[in-house]
């Protein structure tokens, strides 16, 4: 059985910058983005402007999840009590993983773009069988 325990489970906050440009709020594209990747067991809108993450601390961690969401695009608010937030919270669960002898996997920043690349249309993929590809 599979039992995972409050200890490993954090429960943050992500706050966007608010864009006046935006046809979608932030918000709702980043839950699209993160929705299948390992380790986020829960994403809810709370805002526009903000967006409730749960997620496992052995799989990934809140940095990862916000350098993975700077990366693809997103503008996070940089307001003082966000930046200290933000630095408290990578401490303590850095912190935290070290302690349990848990390191953080990098490779999670990677699933969310392999993740978001499947799912876009494009013309990148080679339709031809493997053995094809291969012929010069």
């Amino acid at each position: 059985m599979n039992v995972i325990s409050d200890d490993y489970i954090k429960h943050r906050d992500v706050h966007f910058a608010p864009l006046h440009d935006q046809d979608e709020p932030p918000s709702h594209l980043a839950t699209l983005l993160l929705a299948d990747a390992p380790g986020i067991l829960n994403l809810h809108p709370q805002s526009n402007t903000r967006l409730h993450v749960s997620y496992d601390l052995r799989f990934v961690t809140l940095d990862i999840i916000e350098s993975g969401l700077r990366e693809v695009g997103f503008h996070l608010d940089n307001n003082l009590m966000c930046v200290l937030r933000r630095a408290l919270c990578r401490y303590t669960e850095e912190t935290q993983c070290l302690n349990m002898g848990y390191h953080p996997n990098s490779k999670a920043t990677r699933d969310i773009y392999i993740c978001r690349y499947q799912r876009l249309p494009h013309g990148c993929r080679d339709e031809r069988p493997s053995h094809w590809r291969k012929y010069l």
